[in-house]
């Protein structure tokens, strides 16, 4: 009996032993996988064919500075505001109702030349932005390369607008103000205003528009930023370099 129970511990023991080595070896095939998987993934960013963290850089810079020369330049020309659908500042809500006021009394002419002046102030501090603008692109980090590169069709633009937006504001304010001057907007708008506080049984206004001004401009520099983004990402013919190909190659593949 002793010995028939000795013998059954001994065959447990075996088998215990057994499983603990088949635990075993699957947890390090396991990890293994686990491992090799891991090593796949970190060969398949953007390190392959090349493409180095300074060449991501270096091609997410180029793709901004291309938005910057080649649309926000355009916005310095005249009418690149007023003729330009796109980002054309048009009258605020409570301005609107001016504009109709004039309209009504023989006055269009008028508010034609109050929406011209308006675009005109925002064509002059235009040429503001583009020192601000190289700076931002010029401190991009690695970590925001690789964010922007495999971000979504503005990400680009977006990291520019949250690392300028500031500073961008700070800069226009002043100079739309002065610009106000200098295309003779602050004399219509006075006049503008003045004439229309005269219609009877109207509220009076007194809009900010160097605030309004300052805001839209900002918005419309941003906006075709974003257009050059799109096309270097959608439209391979866009990638006017060799950086700009190899490096938005690694877009399109994933």
């Amino acid at each position: 009996m002793t010995q028939a129970l000795n013998k059954m511990a001994k065959e447990t023991n075996q088998k215990l032993t057994q499983m603990k080595k088949i635990v075993l070896l699957v947890l390090v095939v396991f990890q293994l996988s686990a491992c090799a998987e891991m090593q796949q993934v970190m060969n398949q960013f953007p390190q392959t064919q090349g493409i180095g963290g300074i060449d991501i850089s270096a091609g997410l810079k180029e793709a901004l500075n291309n938005g910057i020369s080649k649309q926000v330049v355009k916005l310095t020309a005249t009418d690149g505001f007023y003729k330009n659908e796109v980002v054309k500042i048009v009258l605020p809500d409570e301005l609107r109702k001016v504009d109709a006021g004039l309209r009504k009394i023989g006055l269009g002419s008028l508010a034609d030349d109050g929406l011209k002046v308006l675009n005109r102030a925002a064509e002059d501090a235009v040429k503001e932005a583009t020192p601000i603008f190289v700076d931002a692109v010029m401190n991009m980090s690695f970590t925001d390369a690789k964010t922007i590169l495999m971000g979504n069709e503005n990400s680009a633009t977006a990291y520019l607008q949250n690392t300028t937006s500031t500073a961008l504001y700070g800069k226009f304010n002043p100079v739309i103000k002065n610009s106000f001057t200098k295309v003779g907007a602050d004399k219509v708008w006075a006049n503008i205003i003045t004439k229309y506080n005269l219609i009877p049984f109207v509220q009076k206004v007194n809009p900010d528009l160097t605030d309004y001004v300052t805001n839209q401009a900002m918005t419309g520099v941003f906006k075709m930023i974003a257009v050059e983004e799109k096309n270097i990402r959608t439209n391979l013919n866009a990638r006017t370099s060799i950086l700009l190909q190899r490096v938005f190659a690694m877009q399109d593949k994933y």
